[in-house]
């Protein structure tokens, strides 16, 4: 015998012997798989560990020779045991499959991976895979209706692949994968447990009807012969074992694979009838695997291949784009893979998935474009280009990037909660590349229309942005100054090149970076558009009149946003400005930036000579009185100034309407902690007695109630505090009368004087107010400054030795009381004039009797009989001249005073004439 012929038969043997190796080693995987899925294992580990040993039994299935190679095997005899032996190892395979679909729908995932293994070895049987994975989905398909829902999440993935297998030029493979993505969709209309339409026409009714007849095994049954064929084999014929243990019903659907006997019109997956059958069937998350197991076929190095999944990606995407649900891992895949270095099929249809998908999910696919470092490379500006490539998207886009630029750049979140869902990390640097995207998309001829229609939002946005980012030293360190970039952009875009021309020459965009440039930078291009009568006027002012309503989201932007508003309105509008507008500024007086506020007052002051024509002029001035009680001193300071200045200007009667108001604000701040503001409000005070003087009656309450105050502050430690309360304390005594200005002189200024002589005149031309004044300065004896509580015990002093006849026994213990937390003070001088006054207070409260009547009649002999006080502390002041006035003009003071008492002036003309007054003369 020749020696190739004894290679052959030795060839030969071994592939017998190979079957025989594939039939033993299937039979105990079976086992070993059966008795898995029926022990009490964790249903994941258990899954894993079969799907393990069923790849293994898969590529030694599907490694065997063909059936042509084993036919060519017999020499005749055993032709037919050889081709029973191989159907055998098929059909235990197919057998194994089908009983652990049988108990749970999950393992349809297997066939998931039987098709990916099968793509992985070309070598394989492909036609008999499909035949099997067929076989099971047919089996599947009908079980699925006796069940209720079916949890099954790889069908997407399957129907991708089966897809794809449409396509292939071997019509045996084609018909194969068409009739198991019939009946995967079939499956899929039960997911769970939702059904809906057909999901196919392309599938001949010869077709249906011939599934629907062929009978499908029951898993029990198969399980048992399977039992059986694994006990009755023996090592002499263990293929007729098999034999025995395959069923009928199985001869009946390898009936299903010969093309004569289906009458099957071919379903190509990449037909647009088909995909939108797959489509419409395929629940989101099914069709998201369906669209990203495309997606990654893109990359394959079957340009065929490759080019059958785009047409795929292309033809889902367009009706069904909506049902995808991870958009921004899609986006991100696509940025890898375009990073690599991709062929021409692969990037031009990538980039085609992000133009459709920012069809139905803009904003999903802009955030993630924009959540990449900057600046963005080239990759990413391809990606850019795309998204924004259909002029029906344009609005869309640009939406969605003016929410972005809502952020601030490096703006760190607090919580992992409170971050964009979008963001990869808790730095915010989504504004930064957004405002670098709008470089890219604004110059788009198609988003002229767009740019038009958003040019107030993107110009106020741009502004924003470009003060963020002036602050961050990344930005400015690796000069990321694309905000700035896109406002020039956008200016030339909306046919504005006078204005960045204007500007350029201004030095605006060199010096717009510079922090201090910020306020005048905004200041300058509001002019500067101005000037040029730009024609998005109307637009850009309803905008900031809507953006002022809304409020800004951040203090910074409504100092943006007034300084801007008041420049344009200061243009085209004459004062006063509309009352829409100035209802803007009456609100910006208190809000919570204290830049917001001054501006407003600012504004509001420069109105003064116009003021008279305000409609709500009262309105402005209430405003301005709440002002008063901010905690910023500036624009308390501001405040003062921009009401004093209307005031000016103001009409008499809406003057008087609110004069009593306007005094009860400015007490409150006559003993303010800061200086400027005492001495502002004081003499401010003043000036309001002085106008007010043809309306003394409306003041004279709040006069008295500032009268304390007034007094106190004299002894300041400020000059510009001791001048107003000299200021004022003149124009109040010139209203009442009292002869107490010559004191206030600075040549004869005397503190102890002053307080006297005021005394001297408060009782006897308003008594009553006595007790009331001793309450106001009761409570400066506890003030910090020393200056203010020598002086408030002196004034108690005088008050009390004057009115004691007005009090209390309780009133007296309450006075003590207040005296006596002054009695071990820090300051000598304090406790030294804090023992002369708790002197002449027991002395008060000595002459107090319990009898209403003596009591009665003391109060009568006080009101007739006034008595001259003379100086009780010979208190020397540091402020007081240090040439004192003669005691003669001190009496001469005291006899030119008038005798004018608040209930009898009839009464006080008797008394001069009366006896004891001629004596004490």
């Amino acid at each position: 015998m020749r020696p190739w012929v004894t290679l052959f038969f030795l060839i030969q043997e071994h592939k017998v012997d190979s079957l025989w190796n594939a039939y033993t080693t299937i039979i105990n995987d079976q086992a070993l798989i059966l008795s898995i899925n029926s022990s009490f294992v964790d249903p994941l580990l258990q899954f894993e560990t079969q799907l393990k040993i069923i790849e293994s039994s898969f590529k030694i299935v599907f490694a065997i020779p063909s059936l042509e190679e084993v036919k060519e095997m017999g020499n005749g005899n055993d032709d037919e045991d050889l081709q029973e032996l191989y159907q055998s190892i098929l059909n235990i395979y197919e057998d194994t499959l089908l009983i652990l679909v049988s108990k749970d729908f999950y393992k349809l995932q297997i066939l998931k991976e039987m098709a990916v293994w099968m793509g992985g070895d070309k070598s394989c049987l492909q036609e008999r895979v499909l035949v099997i994975i067929s076989r099971v989905l047919i089996f599947a398909a009908k079980k699925v209706k006796e069940s209720a829902s079916v949890d099954a999440p790889c069908l997407g993935v399957l129907a991708a692949e089966l897809c794809l297998l449409c396509s292939h030029a071997n019509r045996s493979i084609t018909q194969q994968a068409s009739l198991a993505l019939y009946h995967l969709l079939s499956i899929a209309q039960h997911q769970n447990g939702k059904a809906e339409s057909s999901p196919s026409p392309r599938v001949t009714e010869n077709l249906l009807l011939r599934s629907e007849q062929t009978p499908t095994p029951a898993p029990e049954a198969l399980i048992k012969r399977s039992q059986l064929s694994c006990s009755a084999a023996s090592p002499q014929q263990p293929w007729q074992m098999a034999r025995k243990s395959t069923l009928s019903t199985t001869a009946s659907l390898v009936a299903l694979q010969e093309p004569r006997t289906m009458n099957l019109m071919p379903m190509c997956g990449g037909s647009l009838s088909g995909l939108q059958s797959i489509g419409h069937v395929l629940r989101p998350s099914l069709l998201t695997d369906f669209v990203w197991s495309l997606l990654m076929r893109l990359a394959t190095p079957d340009c065929g291949m490759a080019k059958e999944a785009a047409d795929m990606l292309r033809l889902t995407l367009e009706h069904h784009a909506h049902k995808v649900t991870t958009v921004s891992k899609i986006v991100d895949l696509i940025y890898i893979k375009l990073r690599e270095n991709s062929n021409h099929v692969m990037k031009h249809a990538m980039l085609q998935v992000i133009t459709l998908l920012t069809r139905t999910s803009p904003k999903k696919v802009i955030f993630q474009l924009m959540d990449y470092p900057v600046p963005a490379d080239n990759t990413l500006t391809l990606m850019w280009q795309a998204a924004g490539s259909e002029t029906k998207m344009a609005l869309p886009v640009l939406t969605t990037i003016l929410l972005i630029l809502r952020g601030k750049p490096g703006e760190m979140q607090e919580s992992p909660a409170d971050r964009r869902r979008f963001s990869f990390d808790a730095t915010n640097m989504m504004p930064v590349a957004a405002s670098q995207a709008l470089c890219t998309l604004l110059p788009v001829p198609s988003y002229k229309k767009a740019v038009a229609q958003f040019f107030p939002q993107l110009l106020m946005a741009l502004l924003f942005q470009i003060f963020y980012t002036c602050d961050m030293k990344l930005v400015m360190e690796n000069k990321l100054f694309f905000a700035r970039d896109a406002l020039r952009v956008l200016l030339n875009c909306s046919g504005l090149q006078e204005v960045d021309t204007a500007l350029n020459r201004k030095n605006f965009w060199d010096q717009i970076s510079q922090v201090l440039f910020h306020h005048h930078g905004v200041y300058l291009i509001a002019t500067t558009l101005g000037e040029h009568n730009f024609p998005q006027f109307p637009e850009t002012l309803h905008y900031l009149y809507k953006l002022s309503v809304e409020g800004p989201r951040r203090s910074e932007d409504s100092v943006i946003t007034v300084i801007f508003l008041t420049e344009l309105l200061n243009k085209f509008f004459k004062d006063p400005f509309p009352e829409e507008f100035l209802a803007l500024f009456r609100n910006w007086i208190n809000d919570s930036n204290p830049a917001v506020s001054k501006l407003s007052l600012q504004k509001i002051a420069s109105m003064a000579p116009v003021i008279n024509q305000v409609g709500n002029v009262c309105g402005f001035l209430l405003s301005i009185l709440d002002a008063f009680l901010s905690k910023d001193q500036t624009i308390i300071i501001r405040a003062l100034l921009t009401l004093r200045r209307l005031l000016n200007k103001l009409d008499k009667v809406t003057y008087s309407s609110l004069c009593t108001q306007i005094a009860s604000s400015y007490c409150p701040l006559m003993d303010h902690s800061n200086g400027g503001i005492r001495s502002m409000a004081i003499r401010h005070f003043g000036e309001l007695v002085r106008d007010m003087s043809q309306y003394w009656w409306m003041l004279n309450n709040a006069v008295f109630r500032a009268l304390v105050p007034l007094i106190l502050f004299l002894e300041d430690t400020e000059t510009r505090v001791t001048t107003a309360c000299k200021h004022t304390l003149a124009i109040c005594a010139s209203e009442l009368r009292w002869s107490v200005s010559h004191l206030l002189l600075d040549r004869c200024y005397s503190f102890e004087l002053v307080v006297l002589s005021i005394c001297n005149n408060l009782f006897i031309s308003h008594g009553s107010y006595i007790v009331e004044l001793l309450s106001d300065a009761l409570r400066f004896l506890r003030n910090s400054e020393v200056y203010l509580r020598r002086a408030s015990v002196i004034l108690i002093g005088y008050l009390t030795t004057l009115g004691g006849h007005l009090l209390l026994r309780d009133d007296i213990e309450v006075i003590l009381e207040g005296i006596d937390t002054v009695l071990d003070d820090e300051d000598i001088e304090t406790r030294v004039l804090a023992i002369t006054t708790r002197k002449l207070l027991k002395d008060v409260a000595h002459k107090l009797t319990s009898s209403v009547i003596k009591q009665t009649s003391r109060r009568l002999f006080n009101f007739i009989y006034i008595k001259k006080l003379k100086p009780l502390y010979n208190y020397s002041s540091p402020n007081d001249v240090q040439k004192k006035p003669h005691e003669d003009e001190r009496n001469q003071e005291w006899e030119e005073r008038p005798y004018v008492h608040e209930n009898d002036e009839k009464f006080h003309e008797r008394m001069r004439h009366s006896p004891s007054h001629s004596e004490e003369q």
